[in-house]
């Protein structure tokens, strides 16, 4: 497997160098770009995975249908379509940024998340998915209501991100209309 790099960047945004993807995450992780994808099929579903036992943040948490980071020089749109292909084995027949200036950081067991993540939405169709087992421990589609629900129960088993992401999207009008068809 060749290394993967990731983009670090200042607060506005502005490449400050790069650095190996298991390098890059640790106790005091420098800010870097990432992108998260919310993933929908035809009837409204939103497509969620539960993380690896294999992963080094948020294992075997349930998150939003991918995530990932954008190369040096590659757009987020490419890296989003190309985490696709390679974590789920699925081409999005659309694919839209529906928060551009997303930002979190977040903490488990000493690894820190520190990410500028564009949050993508997008739609896929009826074609059978072909999830990793080194990145998805399980898929499932859960209708969009039923899954805003479930983040405001007790002990809500999404990763912080997912959660925060999933929570600014349901406030956009835009993906109201985008998924009513308007």
């Amino acid at each position: 497997m060749r290394d993967e790099w990731v983009v670090l960047v200042d607060d506005e945004d502005r490449e400050l160098g790069r650095a190996l993807k298991a390098e890059v995450h640790h106790g005091a992780t420098p800010l870097h770009r990432a992108f998260s994808v919310f993933l929908f099929d035809r009837a409204g579903r939103l497509l969620l995975q539960r993380r690896s036992a294999a992963k080094p943040t948020w294992p075997l948490a349930w998150s939003n249908s991918c995530c990932g980071h954008p190369g040096p020089e590659e757009t987020t749109l490419a890296a989003a379509r190309r985490r696709l292909r390679q974590e789920l084995g699925v081409e999005p027949e659309e694919l839209w940024v529906a928060l551009p200036g997303f930002r979190y950081r977040a903490e488990q067991g000493g690894v820190v998340e520190n990410e500028l993540c564009p949050v993508l939405v997008g739609r896929c169709g009826p074609a059978p998915l072909a999830p990793d087992p080194a990145e998805v421990a399980a898929l499932r589609w859960v209708p969009w209501e039923e899954f805003l629900a479930e983040l405001e129960r007790p002990q809500s088993p999404y990763s912080p991100w997912c959660r925060e992401e999933a929570r600014q999207l349901a406030a956009q009008p835009a993906l109201r209309a985008w998924l009513s068809g308007d």
